[in-house]
């Protein structure tokens, strides 16, 4: 059977740097044309050239990982965590909209604050405890303000090969310190970049390319690891798997201390539930997400190989 050309797409994706972003420019290479920019040349904190930049490339799919993510600096910066977070990704829902693209976006568990006993479902109401959560609640209200054909993935707990996280932030300290104390009573999924870069890449392949995004499922999505762990099981883990790959340790993994949240008091308050309920996203477009353990196992193997 003959080759078939086909439109091949083209990408835009922002924070190119970023822990989601360096992965994405992975998962979707197969796909299309990936035009990867980052902070120098996509500055989300001025919309102007934002716009110029998206109408000079007419993506058929924006992609924007790129966030204000530094959660305590913005208690006291909130006009740059708003207008990065919410002013500059109703500029880019607007200009997906008048292209007739596709919007990917990403948020957090921190539009919720946390109180809730059991995992979080998309319908659930939301109320952003820090600035950091109120901006990032401000950019899915733009998406939905400006009718884009949009999908917005709601994650938590990210850790990435390429970047800081609290992963690397507990193999850099076992190795340094001869004690480690972590809070225990806040409880989420560490979830990978390159597991939320994967199916961003498995969504739009099959659900949005394959038609032209006639029957495309838009809307919010909950997207994070299976299973749930806290910080000082996550952190003890981290230092398990990493002695059974023999890198030498001053901190027993066995021995950290569990500690609560108020005995480390942060400037910006965080849910102490961050669970996600992902079935809405696992239905809808056919997706299995692997337990927190193995990404993070892969992830510090890239790490520590």
């Amino acid at each position: 059977m003959p080759y078939k050309a086909r439109n091949i797409p083209t990408f835009l994706v922002t924070g190119s740097n970023g822990q989601i972003g360096f992965e994405l420019r992975r998962s979707l290479a197969p796909l299309g044309n990936v035009i990867a920019v980052d902070r120098a040349a996509c500055d989300l904190s001025r919309p102007d050239a934002l716009r110029q930049l998206i109408r000079l490339y007419r993506p058929d799919v924006i992609v924007n990982p790129a966030a204000y993510t530094a959660v305590d600096k913005a208690e006291t910066d909130a006009d740059t965590a708003f207008a990065v977070n919410g002013t500059a990704v109703g500029v880019l829902a607007e200009e997906a909209k008048a292209l007739g693209s596709l919007l990917v976006h990403y948020s957090t568990d921190y539009v919720f604050d946390g109180r809730k006993q059991g995992a979080y479902v998309e319908t659930d109401a939301v109320n952003p405890l820090s600035v950091y959560g109120r901006s990032k609640l401000a950019g899915e209200q733009a998406i939905e303000a400006s009718g884009a054909q949009a999908l917005v993935l709601r994650t938590c707990w990210v850790a990435g090969a390429h970047g800081r996280n609290f992963a690397k932030t507990m193999l850099k300290l076992g190795r340094e310190r001869d004690s480690l104390r972590v809070i225990a009573d806040q409880f989420g999924a560490p979830t990978t970049a390159g597991l939320i870069a994967d199916v961003t890449a498995h969504i739009v392949a099959r659900h949005w390319l394959g038609d032209g995004g006639a029957t495309f499922a838009a809307g919010i999505y909950h997207l994070s690891a299976a299973g749930i762990t806290d910080w000082h099981a996550y952190a003890s883990e981290v230092l398990r798997y990493a002695a059974s790959l023999g890198i030498a340790l001053k901190t027993d993994p066995g021995a950290i201390v569990p500690i609560p949240a108020s005995e480390y008091p942060l400037p910006a308050p965080r849910p102490a539930n961050s669970r996600l309920d992902t079935s809405k996203l696992r239905e809808t477009f056919d997706i299995h997400l692997p337990d927190w353990q193995q990404g993070i196992h892969y992830l510090l193997d890239q790490i520590l190989s």
